[in-house]
């Protein structure tokens, strides 16, 4: 007598992976905490404030569209949070608190939330709230102060120049900076971006636990790396190409936003592209460009290209024609 087998009809996909998308979103909040945390003990209670107000802008705002769009509020996946922690993370630390908490409203609204939630947005969310606020308070978004003292409630700071904008010589530079103090992260800048040694740590925790693809960072890293060198050895006064991986915010773009799995492509000859091209576009701003830094320009333009290098690099299925 036959058996009956028994079959079960289910959706797909039918492979799960056991990464799921809090574990991901937590997995780069982890990485994320020893830079975090020099930003922090750096420039005290202004940078913790601005934190906390950046955070909870991205979670109030996510809560209230999902609720007027009539969607299930999911603030326990981490996305908003993390929203919030890298917007934080690349802004001046003694910006005004209500500057931080518009950049949290526009993040997850224009940045998330208006083209219909997390997996459909074209561009970075925090990336977006950074340059809205870039456009409309150009003044505060590079005024750069840092404290006079280590007391955790010292008021006293001075004003300081960014490394990128005192060495490069597009804006008078001398073309050498102390390489110690951009590992370290002893000079001013945002409040995630200073500290090169913390960040490369975290950089390492991704690509170790497999959060993160190689091939973004690692492509963006080398296009800097060689195009630096090459103009090093051409001009004078011209930073060195250590002086151009440690500055500004490329590690944190390379490895933390550039690394977005819904802004940058899928596959991976698209990835190679990606990285290179905002490698690229990081060197042409930093040499030509009116701003210092290039990194939040560089990813903004590239993932408005992914949807196109995605379609150009998908491998051709079994037996299909170039």
């Amino acid at each position: 007598m036959r058996e009956k087998v028994k079959l079960l009809i289910r959706t797909s996909p039918h492979i799960h992976s056991p990464i799921t998308l809090s574990r991901l979103m937590y997995g780069v909040i982890l990485a994320l905490t020893p830079a975090l945390l020099w930003g922090l003990y750096y420039f005290h209670l202004p940078a913790l404030l601005l934190l906390l107000t950046c955070v909870s802008s991205t979670l109030i705002t996510e809560a209230l569209f999902r609720k007027v769009r009539g969607k299930e509020i999911t603030l326990y996946d981490g996305s908003a949070l993390l929203t919030g922690i890298l917007l934080a993370m690349v802004l001046p630390p003694y910006l005004p608190l209500w500057m931080g908490a518009l950049g949290g409203f526009i993040a997850i609204s224009l940045g998330k939330e208006i083209f219909g939630g997390l997996g459909y947005n074209i561009f970075n969310p925090a990336l977006v709230g950074r340059a809205f606020l870039s456009a409309s308070f150009p003044v505060a978004l590079t005024t750069w102060k840092v404290p006079l003292n280590h007391s955790w409630f010292s008021v006293d700071t001075v004003t300081q120049a960014t490394p990128l904008a005192t060495t490069l010589p597009k804006f008078g530079g001398g073309g050498s900076y102390p390489l110690y103090k951009l590992i370290l992260g002893l000079h001013g800048g945002c409040m995630g971006e200073t500290c090169g040694l913390a960040l490369l740590v975290g950089g390492l925790i991704l690509l170790i636990f497999r959060i993160i693809d190689y091939r973004i960072p690692l492509s963006c890293l080398l296009t800097v790396l060689v195009f630096s060198t090459i103009f090093y050895l051409r001009e004078d006064n011209f930073p060195s190409p250590l002086f151009h991986l440690f500055s500004g915010g490329l590690l944190l773009g390379a490895f933390f936003m550039a690394t977005d799995p819904v802004t940058s492509p899928v596959t991976k000859k698209g990835r190679w592209i990606f990285g290179a091209g905002m490698g690229f576009l990081i060197v042409c701003i930093r040499l030509w460009g009116g701003y210092p830094e290039g990194v939040m320009y560089s990813i903004l333009i590239m993932n408005a290209f992914t949807p196109l290098i995605n379609r150009l690099t998908l491998p051709l299925p079994l037996g299909g024609k170039k």
